[in-house]
């Protein structure tokens, strides 16, 4: 009997041996699949991974200093551009919600919320941002002789492309109607002219998102002072080396768009935001002491007659030279695909992702 036991616990390291090595190659496969959205940085997937004791300590310590240290700084900076909106919305009659802002109060909104935007950036780790622009010196001029950008159009990382973006150009961009209700960014995302959508919405009369987003790009080629959209047509974020099909919202204005690249290299932590949950990425990224960023900005794009006419088309052919340009790979997944490889991480099923609607 003491021989069959001391047999027995010998055969269970073997099986639990086994069994680890099928749930690796499972998780393999599974990131394999999923390429787009699969992290490959030192936390592993979904933050969770084993960390060695140096890294760990590192971690621990970055969460008692430094952690603290940034989210003071981030609060302040958010707050005092609230103070700023304030100030310069009060007695501005707002239209259709959004304040018409002119004059001195606009150029206050604009001059201080890019200025912040970079502050904040800077508290989140991003000190040096290298940006290569590919427009000709005098794209400024050109665009008042041709037809100004309608759009920037950009590959989606992380939420930190907003803050870039909003400290480069200070652009308007689509939100959820909820956010336009939300102390302090509720008031800062009027003053950027956000578009606040009800994607669940069924009613006739609403003009849905695609509607929405066309009026308003038709309205910054009409009008100088509207702020130029801010839009990310694959429409969810991948982990940066992959670029996914495009919607065609951007494009149905048939008017030129601006396309911007961005990449996110890393040594231990990826800003990238594709299979983690946001408060674990947001306390990892703030406790990294460097983050980096590098930007690429391409020549305005003109569509040609055949893509005012096709904006599949159009959105295709800007999509391929985002990937030429920024050496991304073209992936045929979607937000419908990156659902399910979320629920296959956490151990559920959701067999109708498929078939879900992109939002």
């Amino acid at each position: 009997m003491a021989l069959d036991t001391a047999g027995a616990e010998a055969v269970r390291p073997l099986l639990s041996d086994a069994a680890s090595t099928a749930a690796g190659e499972a998780a393999e496969e599974l990131d394999a699949r999923y390429a787009p959205y699969a992290r490959r940085d030192a936390y592993g997937t979904m933050g969770r991974g084993p960390l060695p004791a140096a890294q760990a300590a590192r971690l621990a310590l970055a969460a008692a200093v430094l952690l603290p240290l940034r989210f003071v700084a981030g609060t302040l900076v958010v707050l005092l551009y609230y103070l700023v909106c304030r100030a310069c919305t009060l007695f501005v009659v707002a239209d259709e919600g959004r304040p018409r802002l002119a004059g001195w109060r606009r150029t206050a909104v604009l001059r201080s919320g890019c200025a912040l935007s970079r502050a904040m950036l800077f508290v989140f780790g991003f000190y040096w941002i290298p940006e290569t622009d590919r427009r000709s010196p005098n794209a400024e001029d050109q665009y008042e002789e041709s037809k100004r950008p309608g759009a920037i159009v950009s590959n989606h990382v992380s939420y930190v492309d907003i803050l870039y973006h909003m400290s480069a150009s200070f652009p308007s961009f689509v939100a959820k109607e909820s956010v336009s209700r939300l102390p302090l960014v509720g008031l800062i995302s009027k003053c950027l002219g956000c578009i606040f959508v009800q994607r669940e919405s069924k009613s006739s009369e609403s003009k849905g998102v695609s509607g929405a987003v066309t009026e308003r790009v038709k309205e910054v080629c009409r009008d100088k002072k509207t702020p130029m959209m801010l839009l990310f047509p694959e429409g969810t974020t991948t982990n940066g080396d992959y670029l996914l099909p495009f919607k065609t919202g951007a494009f149905l204005a048939s008017v030129p768009v601006q396309p911007v690249i961005l990449r996110y290299p890393y040594r231990r932590f990826s800003p990238a935001w594709d299979s983690m949950d946001g408060a674990r990425h947001v306390f990892l990224l703030l406790c990294q002491f460097v983050n980096y960023m590098e930007v690429v900005r391409l020549p305005v794009y003109y569509p040609s007659e055949q893509e005012k006419e096709d904006p599949k088309v159009y959105a295709n052919n800007v999509r391929k030279l985002i990937a030429v340009e920024g050496n991304l790979i073209l992936s045929d997944l979607g937000l419908a695909d990156k659902r399910v490889y979320h629920a296959s991480l956490n151990g559920s099923s959701l067999p109708d992702a498929r078939h879900q609607k992109d939002d």
